[in-house]
């Protein structure tokens, strides 16, 4: 049959039509309306809990290294139970002359009640002078986040070492937690020192190259210090064995804070605080205080 002759539509099923297109293509701007909605949702959703994981792992992080400290723990090899690690001419390590396998802090000696002018009872935490004809012993206390211990070490470094290596001197170091406060709430003072513990413990002969590389990345005062992840980095790079489970166990954090209450309790108060065959340098150059000890030991 020719569309000719088909009737035309009336003017209301015309309207009845239009009405019906106009339907279905709301219905169809509706659906895609609510799909756009929900992935809309999902999205925001899913950002959601991409926050929430990375504000827990935070959370997490944070409670982990404010963590209660146990109280004893292991003395690490290689070192003494005074927090210190000694090398001698041509950097050879020293065996320390202390026993002790384990460290207690609840039985640290009691703190000064006023705060004193100079360190006291230095037999205590084994310092003291030497034969005549042998080396001095130097014992340095410093805290890696300590500036102006960063500027001893750039300024003395090099004249220490060379000290060392020709005999006139025995170089130790003993690292203290005390400006863990001024780390954000990370405690990087003593978990900086419990990394050198970790090196002191299984890899002594890099312990040097790990000590200078920590003063090279010195964080700021008041910042959260450089994370564990980047402690074991600097580690493996100064080619120490891999310290992370000693790190991350906080295996020498009691042995850290013993050291430090040992420094507290005989008048070491600040750091760098540096001694001599027995005498607390505090006025003049280094270089003319030790001559000066090294000529009366003659």
């Amino acid at each position: 049959m020719s569309s000719k002759n088909q009737p035309r539509p009336t003017s209301a099923e015309r309207t009845a039509k239009a009405r019906e297109q106009a339907k279905t293509i709301r219905d169809a701007q509706l659906k895609k309306e609510k799909r756009n909605s929900w992935l809309i949702r999902g999205g925001v959703l899913a950002a959601a809990v991409v926050i929430v994981v990375i504000i827990a792992l935070i959370v997490i992080q944070t409670n982990k290294a404010n963590e209660p400290v146990a109280t004893t723990g292991p003395v690490p090899a290689n070192t003494n139970v005074y927090g210190g690690i000694e090398f001698g001419k041509d950097g050879v390590l020293i065996p320390p002359t202390t026993t002790d396998a384990s460290v207690d802090t609840g039985k640290l000696p009691a703190m000064p009640t006023a705060a004193p002018t100079a360190a006291f009872g230095l037999d205590g935490i084994g310092i003291k002078a030497t034969d005549a004809g042998k080396p001095a012993q130097a014992v340095i206390y410093l805290d890696f986040m300590c500036p102006a211990c960063n500027s001893f070490e750039k300024q003395y470094s090099e004249q220490l070492t060379t000290w060392q290596n020709d005999g006139t001197i025995t170089l130790e170091y003993r690292p203290l937690n005390f400006l863990d406060r001024f780390s954000s709430g990370t405690n990087y003072s003593s978990r900086a020192a419990a990394a050198t513990a970790c090196v002191a413990d299984t890899s002594p002969e890099k312990y040097k190259a790990f000590f200078d590389s920590l003063f090279t990345n010195q964080p700021a005062e008041n910042s959260k210090g450089l994370d564990n992840a980047t402690l074991k980095k600097l580690a493996t790079e100064a080619g120490a064995a891999d310290i992370s489970s000693c790190l991350d166990n906080k295996t020498y954090r009691p042995y850290v804070a013993n050291g430090s209450g040992l420094a507290s309790a005989h008048g070491v108060n600040a750091t760098p605080t540096v001694f001599i065959d027995g005498k607390q340098w505090k006025d003049g150059t280094l270089p003319d205080f030790v001559k000066g000890i090294v000529a009366a030991k003659k």
